[in-house]
């Protein structure tokens, strides 16, 4: 349910492959294959995500192509609510407002009974529509038991400069319904008058993509985009809360659900340099940076490098650091009689930083078959001793780090 423009930026995928003399895509009157199984971990029992993914390409003939692509993520697990953790037991009503679940002394409140389910469709065509000029056109559908949402997008790339240099423009529009359980929380209320409403809510969200992709050299090559989003509607996450805390002690002494702002404009700008050497070794580091009205603005670099090893082996180190500021209505607990018109205490939306660590170690076996696996280690860390935690809240650690591991394996194949 996070906002992005990933559907766009994958289409850009197969220019900067092509660029690099990778295919992205079929060669002739066959079908590309690839299959990819991801395994997602968080430690201490939090959420963990299982994902088989499929996506097959049919070559048309004269550059022309459809893709098609099915994923189906399954999560359980235990979620932080975001209220705060306590000296004395805490008991916490469920999102369907039926039993309720038990957090024992100084422990961080999590949700046990998280859980998802979701299964996305999507598709696109691209076809030349002339030695210079191609177009893409894409759709998705994705549904999980409380969201389902529907997206089309479109991406126009003009090559100049004797194709050595490629513009993509791009539009992606999405809407979304919301159908929580128990209903939509009433923003800012007491969980334990259950304060929810009928029905769903929805939002539209729009993104717009601008790129360049320069070809440097017969091995190199660089790419920027410009993203601009704006998302409108339903924008709370409808199981996340905020405590409020006894002004001496620091004790929780009710938990609201929380409330968002209904919009949000994004404005990003990403740079990617891409190059092969003599020994087919390939070097590959990219830059984002973030900006948006939440007050929210981030940073991301990624580097890897694939060694060419003898007999179709590689191995690709990683290494991946995000950072980011908190949203303007972030806080760790409210004081009573604080009436503040949005309020989150979600840790996603706080200050923090995240490494990734990792490597890919693969073989392509010939023209037709290659396989991955991919194995990495997360660590996402904020100030778990605030300032402004005072009483039993300044023994407690209210931003604890999570640390997660992944493993994805790959196979693709050509019939």
């Amino acid at each position: 349910m996070q906002l992005s423009n990933k559907k766009i930026a994958g289409m850009l995928s197969a220019a900067t492959c092509s660029l690099l003399g990778t295919s992205a895509q079929a060669e002739d009157d066959n079908w590309d294959v690839d299959t990819a199984v991801l395994y997602y971990d968080e430690s201490d029992g939090r959420v963990s995500a299982f994902e088989p993914v499929i996506s097959a390409t049919r070559d048309l003939g004269d550059d022309e192509s459809l893709t098609f692509k099915l994923v189906l993520d399954s999560l359980t697990g235990s979620s932080a609510s975001g209220a705060v953790p306590s000296t004395q037991v805490q008991v916490f009503t469920r999102p369907s407002g039926d039993g309720s679940y038990r957090v024992e002394p100084n422990e961080t409140p999590l949700d046990p009974s998280f859980k998802d389910t979701r299964l996305s469709f999507s598709m696109n065509w691209e076809k030349p529509v002339d030695r210079n000029n191609r177009r893409n056109l894409g759709f998705n559908f994705s549904h999980e038991y409380d969201f389902t949402s529907v997206s089309a997008n479109a991406m126009w790339q003009h090559d100049t400069n004797q194709r050595n240099t490629t513009w993509s423009y791009g539009l992606n529009i999405e809407v979304d319904d919301i159908d929580p359980v128990g209903g939509p929380p009433e923003a800012l209320t007491s969980m334990a008058d259950q304060n929810k409403a009928s029905g769903t809510e929805d939002r539209t969200i729009v993104d717009l993509l601008f790129g360049v992709t320069q070809v440097i050299d017969r091995s190199s090559l660089f790419q920027v985009n410009l993203s601009l989003s704006e998302a409108d509607g339903y924008m709370t996450d409808p199981y996340k809360l905020v405590s409020v805390v006894d002004n001496t002690t620091g004790q929780p002494i009710d938990h609201l659900f929380e409330g968002r702002p209904d919009s949000r404009s994004r404005q990003s700008i990403y740079g990617k340099y891409k190059k092969m050497f003599a020994n087919k070794n390939i070097f590959t580091a990219s830059y984002r940076y973030m900006t948006d009205d939440w007050g929210i603005d981030s940073d991301t670099f990624d580097f890897n490098y694939r060694f060419a090893l003898s007999n179709g082996y590689y191995i690709q180190p990683r290494f991946r650091w995000y950072q980011q500021t908190e949203a303007d209505f972030y806080n760790y607990f409210l004081l009573p009689g604080e009436t503040p018109s949005d309020a989150s205490a979600d840790y996603r939306l706080g200050e923090m930083e995240a490494t990734t660590i990792g490597f890919k170690f693969g073989k392509d076996i010939d023209e037709q078959q290659a396989w991955s696996l991919r194995l990495e280690l997360y660590e996402q860390t904020g100030e778990g001793s605030p300032s402004e935690a005072f009483g039993q809240l300044a023994q407690q650690d209210l931003y604890p780090d999570v640390e997660a591991t992944i493993v994805q394996f790959n196979y693709s194949f050509r019939f």
